[in-house]
């Protein structure tokens, strides 16, 4: 109800605003959903770019860090098995003399750092008063022991990786300032029953070159939260919570995270990584902000918008236009075509132009004259009918008086079979009754349907006819089931067929054909048979006869043939039902169809 409803609204709408319409619904919106979705994808797409060049960017610095990391791992490990470290930091000193000799004779801290650019500074600290602090092999002090780093590299034997804040270390002097990430380890010293501690600090500006080419905002922190590098230097030394991200990421299992940075949305890149024989972790981050990321996807988005807004704009004036044009001309028609209707025929249509409106002004016109003409034409005709109308009463009156009634050829037929048979010429006047039989039927014809024993009886009487003709030329057997008697069936449906299996099975064949119809009952329909030995057909003869039987336009004359009966099996039972022809050149025919076994098809 509510379509028929709408197609009654567009077709009482004019035409310009049908046009109008149809530009809005089938191109504006589309278009507009099609930018809105293209838009939507370039964000996307920039915002994915972005996350995958920050991600790479990570796994760089990752593996670069690890570079990094590795020399002062391996100095340590060379320091964790160096004899003559371990001899000069558990011997008691008796004097100041003797500890500056082996100060002296010990080099291997300066060499180390003057070999390798990520070091910045080595440190030994062990419980022996009698040490003197040189900035690389330190005593032990009670304040030292207090120290976070101090109790927690001494809980476990391993290699941490810590920011050692300057307010937290004993030197107050810029030349002992740490403010650096560090390695520290214990070292154990069963012989002498002391424990001292490994610090090896690393190169700032090795970690800040590292990452002062990066395109985002990228820091790296160790586990207490300490910035140990930074894109932005300024940074190095402040903790994580300074950088203002708006979650915890140390709860945060994912990698890429989107959230508020210093009050922007942003994206966060997070990955963490383990040096080498190290228990502390360190983390990588990378900050960008959505907008700066978006900022050219979002130019790119509103020229493309504007465009295609003055695009489409320029299309619905246009439209407009044309729908404006196109309207003032159909109602200029209109108009003539009520003068017409009012019985104005005299009227002459002057729209111009050569496309359809014009050609219908044309056509228009030559309307007009085609009445003119033909009114003047049926004046003359029933000027002309009024004459003839007597002189075809007339003809009509003769040839009734010259028809000869049916009753009176089958008398006669009657009278010549009954002289026959009295003459003895039983045979004869079997025929002349049989052929007397066989007309009465062909002049029934007219009837709509007629039962197929009826059908049966007349072929029966044309084979018989054709067997007194052909004599031992022609045998036939008819096969017929006789629950399929009362079926009613177009009348001629199958003798035609009989008649072809005849006619065109003697034709060039010496000797006997035979001849077999075969009505059965089945099931669900009744199945006709008609085949002969006679001497078939080509498959391109067959071809042929098919393709004239199958078409629509009657190619035949106005007798009752093959296609005719096709046609008729179509038109009264469905497509399903019509002949099937089946030949091979030698062999015989074999021409066969099925009719619905209903009852509304029985007398």
């Amino acid at each position: 109800m509510k379509m028929k409803q709408l197609v009654s609204l567009i077709n009482n709408m004019k035409l310009k605003y049908k046009l109008m319409m149809f530009y809005v619904v089938v191109v504006m919106i589309p278009v507009l959903i099609i930018g809105i979705i293209l838009i939507s994808y370039f964000r996307n797409a920039a915002l994915e770019r972005a996350i995958d060049q920050a991600s790479n960017n990570v796994e760089k610095i990752k593996s670069q860090m690890s570079s990094k990391l590795r020399v002062p791992t391996d100095i340590s490990n060379l320091l964790f098995f160096d004899d003559t470290l371990e001899v000069l930091v558990n011997t008691k000193y008796p004097n100041i003399l003797e500890l500056t000799k082996a100060y002296m004779d010990y080099t291997d801290f300066k060499e180390y750092m003057l070999q390798y650019r990520e070091i910045a500074n080595i440190r030994f600290f062990i419980d022996n008063p009698t040490l003197v602090n040189n900035l690389a092999i330190t005593p032990l002090t009670s304040e030292t022991e207090e120290r976070p780093w101090f109790k927690k590299v001494m809980e476990t034997k391993g290699i941490y990786w810590l920011y050692i804040d300057d307010k937290e270390e004993f030197l107050s002097t810029t030349k002992g300032s740490i403010n650096k990430l560090s390695l520290i380890r214990q070292v154990s010293y069963p012989e002498y029953n002391s424990t001292g501690v490994i610090m090896v600090q690393v190169n700032q500006n090795e970690l800040n070159n590292m990452l002062s080419q990066e395109p985002f905002e990228t820091i790296i922190t160790d586990e207490q939260g300490y910035i140990v590098a930074a894109k932005n230097p300024q940074l190095v030394g402040t903790t994580l919570a300074s950088f203002d991200i708006g979650v915890n990421l140390e709860s945060q299992t994912e990698k890429v995270i989107q959230t508020q940075v210093k009050g922007e949305d942003s994206y966060v890149i997070l990955d963490e990584m383990s040096p080498e024989l190290s228990i502390s972790k360190l983390k990588i981050i990378s900050v960008f902000e959505t907008q700066s990321i978006l900022s050219g996807a979002n130019k790119v988005s509103v020229l493309g918008l504007l465009i295609i807004s003055g695009v489409l704009l320029v299309a619905l004036v246009m439209v407009y236009i044309i729908s404006l044009l196109t309207t003032n001309r159909l109602l200029r028609l209109s108009r003539q075509l009520n003068q017409v209707a009012l019985g104005n025929l005299n009227i002459v249509s002057h729209i111009d132009g050569t496309d359809e409106i014009g050609q219908l002004s044309r056509q228009f016109n030559y309307m007009v004259s085609s009445i003119n003409q033909l009114i003047s034409q049926v004046i003359e005709s029933n000027e002309k009918n009024s004459r003839l109308e007597i002189a075809q009463r007339e003809i009509k009156l003769k040839m009734m008086a010259s028809q000869i009634h049916p009753h009176f050829l089958f008398n006669a037929l009657e009278s010549i079979r009954m002289n026959a048979h009295l003459k003895g010429e039983k045979e004869i006047a079997n025929i002349v009754r049989l052929l007397g039989k066989l007309m009465r039927k062909n002049l029934e014809v007219g009837r709509e349907r007629a039962p197929l024993k009826e059908e049966i009886e007349m072929i029966r009487s044309y084979l018989e006819i054709q067997k007194f003709r052909y004599e031992d030329r022609l045998m036939y057997e008819i096969n017929f089931d006789a629950k399929a008697a009362e079926v009613l069936i177009p009348p001629l449906i199958i003798q035609p067929l009989v008649e072809n299996s005849v006619v065109h099975g003697l034709e060039n064949k010496e000797g006997t054909v035979h001849v077999y119809v075969s009505v059965t009952m089945q099931e669900n329909e009744i199945q006709v048979n008609v085949s002969d030995d006679g001497v078939g057909m080509s498959n391109q003869r067959l071809t042929e006869i098919l393709e004239v039987i199958t078409k629509a336009e009657e190619e035949q004359r106005s007798r009752i043939g093959m296609r005719n009966v096709h046609q008729r099996l179509v038109l009264y039972y469905g497509e399903q039902h019509g002949l099937r022809i089946a030949s091979e050149e030698g062999r015989g025919t074999e021409i066969s169809f099925s009719i619905p076994n209903d009852s509304d098809y029985k007398q």
